[in-house]
């Protein structure tokens, strides 16, 4: 059984706080989530209650993943209050740590995030840069994976993050009857860019939705730039502007992803040689899918196919 540990500061953010036990909850019972504040009593939400916590910070010492929900943060200038950075020091060298949207807060005032990659909510940027200036912060993804270390954007992201934290260590299938039971997305494109505040656009302008569905549902053919722009009836130049404004990434970018996404999830739930997959997903060959997985994941798709086939 896996430990989940989430963490309640003072002022933290409800519905960020009950993100973990709901979706790791829906896990089919490979995880155990349980709650905890700096001191054992109840935590102060940033809404109009308190909610009773039934552990100290002692849990954390026990915890396989700690995840950090945000809260509201010290006045400017103030540090990191006292307890916190005490409960943190409890966790355990290896233990999985992952903060949601302020949560970032406290791992980078604590060094954890000195020279790593993170993220947090986009409207936070100038003043997490200006506070943590050795953290390598994106501010236009929904969340980082840098191994023992998860930092994700605001609200939602939580959601995302807890599912990819399912989808890495157990696969696709059970993230994605997780995803579905919980009435979300499995897997949302692109970043936070399409969320940050941009100056209303002309009402003659359109989204590329339709072609993202439609490009979807065509992955196995060589879909090129043009092709899509076509299908969007926009020149390339706009098509790719737009893009990245709704979605955070390019076309081409994005269209790898998917190809990526796809052909984890014929890995995880078929036989089908490499090579047959690649076709499928859109990869001209095995080679060129072994090279973007490895990119992605870090792993061959044999290896990854031994992880989530093994006892089936």
């Amino acid at each position: 059984m896996h430990r989940v540990v989430v963490l309640a500061l003072d002022g933290v953010y409800p519905f960020e706080l009950g993100i973990p036990a709901r979706i790791f909850g829906a896990a089919d019972g490979r995880y155990e989530v349980s709650t905890c504040s700096v001191d054992g009593r109840p935590a102060r939400t940033n809404a109009d209650f308190t909610i009773a916590v039934g552990h100290g910070p002692e849990l954390l010492r026990t915890a396989d993943t700690v995840v950090i929900p945000p809260f509201t943060l010290p006045p400017a200038g103030e540090p990191m209050p006292e307890p916190v950075v005490a409960a943190l020091a409890r966790i355990r060298p290896g233990t999985r740590v992952v903060s949601i949207c302020t949560g970032a807060y406290v791992l980078a005032a604590t060094g954890r995030l000195d020279g790593r990659p993170a993220t947090t909510h986009w409207a936070m940027t100038d003043e997490f840069r200006r506070l943590f200036p050795q953290v390598r912060l994106d501010p236009n993804v929904l969340f980082v994976d840098d191994g023992d270390l998860l930092t994700s954007a605001g609200a939602a992201s939580g959601v995302d993050i807890c599912l990819h934290i399912i989808r890495t260590d157990h696969g696709s299938a059970l993230a994605n009857r997780v995803a579905r039971l919980c009435v979300v997305p499995p897997w949302r494109d692109g970043g936070q860019a399409q969320y940050i505040e941009q100056p209303v656009p002309r009402p003659a302008a359109t989204s590329t939705a339709a072609t993202r569905q439609w490009a979807l549902e065509h992955l196995d053919e060589p879909l090129s730039l043009v092709d899509l722009a076509n299908h969007a009836r926009m020149p390339l130049r706009t098509f790719n502007r737009k893009f990245r404004d709704e979605v955070g990434v390019s076309p081409g970018r994005w269209l790898i992803q998917q190809r990526v996404v796809r052909a984890r999830q014929l890995l995880e739930c078929s036989d089908l040689p490499v090579d047959r997959i690649a076709g499928q997903v859109g990869f001209a060959t095995g080679a060129s899918l072994r090279q973007h997985l490895h990119a992605a994941i870090g792993v061959s798709p044999l290896r990854y196919r031994q992880t989530f086939q093994a006892g089936q």
